[in-house]
């Protein structure tokens, strides 16, 4: 009889626990940073794949934001019909993140490429969550593109600038780690 083997990734655990640890604020405040959950499907995507680590993401984001709501005091503003467009937002992020898997090697070409990639799939993913959060949360009265273009010039720069530091930062620490230590490696069998 063949059973699965659950492994355990580091990697996965590390972004999870980011998650974890962010996305109780979206904006962040004075003693919270921002959330890093649109980074946290990115880097998913781009290093672990598999649906069910993009579930367990979908899962620990639920999870985070019921206990958020329901234990800890936070608004429920956010909650409406529109939450439910953050499984398509997450999925533009992780699929962004999937497609930068082809770029083997670290070089300014494909970091731009990648660059590229995460803020297409960054503006992509506001537009599907912010997007489905206007028209259809019931928060705008007599909704309107104007109105959304005003929401858009208001939240779109945070939204793209918090997601890309933590991606950036977190890709940065991760290739930097790597070459440390692939070097301590090479030095070890000389």
């Amino acid at each position: 009889m063949n059973s699965a083997q659950l492994t355990v990734k580091p990697g996965a655990v590390a972004l999870m626990a980011l998650m974890a640890a962010t996305r109780f604020h979206h904006f962040g405040s004075p003693f919270a940073l921002p959330d890093a959950s649109l980074a946290v499907f990115f880097l998913a995507g781009l290093w672990l794949g598999g649906r069910y680590l993009f579930a367990l993401l979908l899962a620990e984001a639920g999870l985070i934001d019921y206990l958020a709501i329901a234990q800890l005091g936070v608004s429920d503003y956010c909650i409406s019909a529109a939450y439910l467009f953050l499984v398509p937002t997450y999925a533009a992020m992780w699929w962004g993140g999937k497609w930068c898997r082809r770029f083997a090697a670290v070089n300014f070409n494909t970091l731009a490429q990648q660059a590229v990639a995460l803020v297409s799939a960054t503006s992509l993913a506001y537009l599907i969550s912010n997007g489905s959060f206007y028209w259809l949360s019931g928060k705008f009265a007599g909704g309107n593109w104007t109105g959304f273009l005003e929401s858009f010039a208001k939240y779109y720069p945070s939204y793209l600038q918090y997601t890309a530091i933590y991606a950036v930062t977190v890709f940065a620490l991760v290739v930097l780690g790597k070459n440390v230590l692939g070097q301590r490696a090479t030095q070890h069998t000389h």
